[in-house]
């Protein structure tokens, strides 16, 4: 494992993107260790913030720390943890949203008050836990066990029959994507179907059936031209309520490939012509600046929580996307990040001078995914 050794504060804001990543590789290994908790039945547990706050194992959080510090768990500890969230897919193929520390699994957010059914990203991030820890535990095992619970849990997934895309039929029928869980979206959704093709993918490989990818391949078409908003040059959240234009979904959608080139060059310059709009201390916005969730303009740029605040948890994808057109600004984006955290915490949202929860694992995980693949693109084109 890494080391855990905890830092101690800051006695200068790093200087540049080197540094920066250093230190983010630090405390997110340090926040991953200081976070676990015991379930009852022995397996270590990973909530999302340190300390008491989140009282239950988050299958997306975890799954966000696998993608930017894996390095901070034993085998034996990822592995249990895969098979925790495998075995408490529901019999239809639901994936939880969270398992309580008794043991307990709860398939819809606020502890199972949230939405008629089941949360619709349970199923991608259950793929993507599995697929995390056989590739770096190369548990053959685990890969054979679980690949006929994961096709299971793809298939129950919610989706248009046309375009493949996944479908919340009304506000209120389930949350979509976590991180917008108390976001009323409805129709054909951009984030929940990026989960999907990257599931997809991964459980191609899992599963050695080629279909999968295909299907990705399928989905990501429709993904293009369905939600794509070519007049802002963003992709919409979804096709019904909350159509607002999507920044973490843009930008994600570039990370994972599914943008052509064009969209790509034309989220990126949105990024930069709207950055003092959308990025406060390097942390980024869901929806774009003086706008809400409907798409109608707002007289101020505030918010809290998943409605306006500014989140370092895409800050990896955001990044990814801007170097297209500007890696100057790339990189000030995530020294500003850093040198937020070092003053205050990795907190999970800002606004202003309000921060809430400190010591949050997916905004110091989840970034350095992104930023790292950045710096691989960068190392391949010679930049």
């Amino acid at each position: 494992m890494a080391n855990t050794t905890p830092l101690s504060p800051a006695s200068e804001p790093v200087k540049n993107l080197t540094e920066a990543v250093a230190w983010l590789d630090h405390e997110a290994d340090r926040l991953v260790r200081a976070s676990m908790r015991a379930m009852k039945d022995g397996t270590a547990a990973f909530p999302p913030q340190v300390g008491i706050g989140y009282e239950a194992f988050w299958l997306r959080d975890y799954e966000y720390t696998l993608e930017g510090s894996i390095g901070s768990y034993s085998t034996n500890e990822l592995t249990h943890a895969a098979k925790l969230f495998v075995r408490n897919v529901r019999a239809d193929g639901a994936g939880t949203d969270c398992v309580k520390f008794d043991g307990t699994p709860i398939y819809k957010p606020g502890y199972g008050s949230m939405g008629k059914e089941p949360v619709a990203d349970g199923p991608q991030f259950t793929v993507g836990v599995v697929w995390h820890t056989w590739r770096h535990a190369k548990d053959e095992a685990l890969r054979s066990e679980s690949a006929p619970t994961l096709v299971k849990a793809l298939n129950y997934l919610p989706r248009n029959a046309t375009n493949g895309l996944v479908h919340i039929a009304y506000p209120g029928e389930r949350c979509p994507y976590g991180f917008t869980d108390t976001v009323p979206k409805s129709g054909d959704q951009l984030f929940d179907s990026l989960l999907f093709i990257l599931a997809c993918r991964q459980l191609g490989e899992l599963s050695g059936d080629k279909q999968w990818g295909q299907e990705a391949d399928r989905v990501a078409g429709s993904v293009r031209t369905v939600l794509w908003d070519d007049a802002v040059g963003l992709f919409r959240a979804t096709t019904g309520n909350c159509n607002a234009p999507d920044i973490w979904g843009s930008a994600f959608a570039v990370y994972l490939g599914v943008a052509t080139q064009e969209q790509s060059r034309k989220i990126a310059a949105y990024f930069k012509a709207h950055y003092g709009e959308v990025v406060q201390d390097g942390q980024v916005r869901h929806i774009p600046g003086f706008m809400d969730w409907s798409g109608k303009k707002t007289e101020t740029n505030g918010g809290k929580y998943q409605h306006g605040a500014f989140w370092a948890t895409p800050v990896g994808w955001f990044v990814y996307t801007l170097d297209l057109v500007d890696a100057t600004l790339a990189d000030q984006t995530v020294v500003d990040m850093v040198r937020h955290f070092q003053k205050y915490g990795a907190c999970e949202w800002i606004n202003g001078e309000e921060r809430a929860l400190p010591n949050y694992l997916a905004s110091a995980a989840l970034p350095l995914a992104g930023i790292k693949a950045m710096r691989e693109r960068r190392a391949k084109s010679g930049r």
